[in-house]
């Protein structure tokens, strides 16, 4: 079994806005790409299964809009940011593990438009998401 990384490990990007619940949400244009921290994804071990919502659905702010599965657990994901689905990453289904590979990048999880333009600023900064890691 895999042991978990340290803090200093892990890897915590400044363009994007991180939600307490271990997502993340970054502006791309006029839509916002949302996926799971590397803090979420080292915690959970290899990810086994991404269950995302279709497109055309709506959330709200730090609603659960998913679940990722893992050998160990499944967790709720929650929504950093309001606003209606565009896309989800098709990729997830036949290969989850990607998410584990590559969190910000191709193991992003749904595209959003964003309902009353971006709340992304509201969000904690990466350097605030790593303090509140340590906090805990």
């Amino acid at each position: 079994m895999e042991e978990q990384k340290k803090l200093e490990e892990l890897t915590f990007l400044g363009d994007r806005g991180y939600h307490s619940e271990h997502t993340w949400a970054k502006l791309e244009g006029d839509a916002v790409l949302v996926g799971i921290s590397d803090f979420a994804q080292d915690s959970l071990g290899e990810i086994i299964f991404v269950d995302l919502p279709e497109a055309g659905s709506t959330f709200e702010q730090g609603e659960e809009f998913g679940v990722v599965e893992s050998a160990k657990v499944a967790s709720p994901l929650y929504m950093p940011v309001s606003g209606e689905v565009v896309e989800a990453n098709e990729q997830l289904d036949d290969n989850p593990t990607i998410v584990n590979r590559d969190p910000y990048g191709e193991g992003w999880m749904i595209r959003l438009k964003a309902n009353d333009g971006p709340d992304v600023q509201g969000l904690l900064s990466a350097e605030q998401y790593k303090q509140m890691l340590k906090d805990v």
